[in-house]
């Protein structure tokens, strides 16, 4: 497992406001952790009972604790050092310098939820004066302030993922044109460059599942060679889409009714997508069996 994730155990997010919690906490989210928003010190304890009697259910807890607790905040040092006694808890702490900070709350145009009647600069003077000891103890602190949303992303994805887990994963959706396109899709292809099986009378009621098809479909000129040149292709896309923190894309891989090109070529591509690193590839035929 990588460092930071442990099962069972439960993360406390939290740090300064304007570091990226959100963010974190979507990141988290992508990672099948169970995420609880703004919740108040106090409630860490019920939140950790139920994680035990939920077992498998909530293997991975995270819980976003920030001064939008307001006085309940203060409590947060004296809950986690009781909580430490029993299953594993963690801190991340996430911060960022001042005038970072400042910019990105001027971004948004929203007051420092301790600014009062002061400045932007007040706020986050206070809520580190409130901050300290909890930073001090933190398990993990991540600083921010050259990072965007999606290299903090990443670095959480880094931090909080398991061995093997993907960060990104693809379908590969095979499609007949005379249907439509499917919407929402990143990349398309169009298989009618090659005979269609369906004008061979032997395996115009097969599908592009059937072994009989996928050797006259491969057997065509240039079959392979354009799924092994579109797969090529296609790795410097996943992988920037990874670095972008972009978690899911689509493949819509067309033929005329999507039952036999483009069934076949859908799985042959799938095959070659599965060995790209941190990707996990899933096909779905969204039009096989409509004729």
């Amino acid at each position: 497992m990588a460092d930071g994730q442990t099962a069972g155990e439960i993360l406390i997010v939290t740090g300064m406001s304007g570091a990226g919690r959100t963010t974190a906490a979507n990141a988290l989210e992508d990672l099948d952790w169970y995420v609880v928003d703004n919740l108040p010190p106090q409630m860490l304890k019920p939140l950790l009972d139920l994680t035990a009697l939920a077992a498998d259910a909530l293997p991975k807890v995270a819980a976003v604790v920030d001064v939008r607790g307001r006085q309940l905040f203060g409590e947060l040092p004296a809950v986690t050092r009781a909580l430490r006694g029993g299953r594993q808890v963690r801190v991340l702490f996430l911060d960022a310098a001042d005038d970072v900070l400042v910019r990105r709350f001027e971004a948004v145009r929203r007051p420092h939820p301790l600014q009062g009647e002061g400045t932007i600069l007040d706020g986050i003077r206070r809520e580190r004066e409130r901050v300290a000891s909890i930073r001090e103890a933190a398990d993990l602190i991540v600083d921010t302030s050259a990072l965007n949303i999606h290299q903090l992303a990443n670095r959480v994805v880094d931090l909080f993922s398991e061995e093997g887990d993907a960060r990104h994963t693809v379908t590969v959706m095979s499609f007949g044109f005379k249907y439509g396109l499917p919407p929402d899709v990143d990349l398309v292809a169009d298989m009618r460059f090659l005979p269609n099986p369906y004008w061979e009378p032997t395996m115009r009621p097969l599908t592009g599942k059937d072994e009989s098809v996928r050797e006259f479909v491969l057997g065509q000129d240039g079959a392979r060679e354009f799924i092994d040149a579109y797969a090529t292709a296609l790795h410097p896309v996943l992988q920037g889409y990874q670095r972008e923190n972009k978690r899911h894309s689509v493949i819509a891989i067309g033929c005329t009714g999507g039952k036999h090109r483009s069934v076949v070529t859908a799985l042959e591509l799938a095959d070659r997508l599965s060995h790209e690193a941190g990707v996990a590839v899933r096909v779905t035929h969204r039009d096989l069996g409509r004729e």
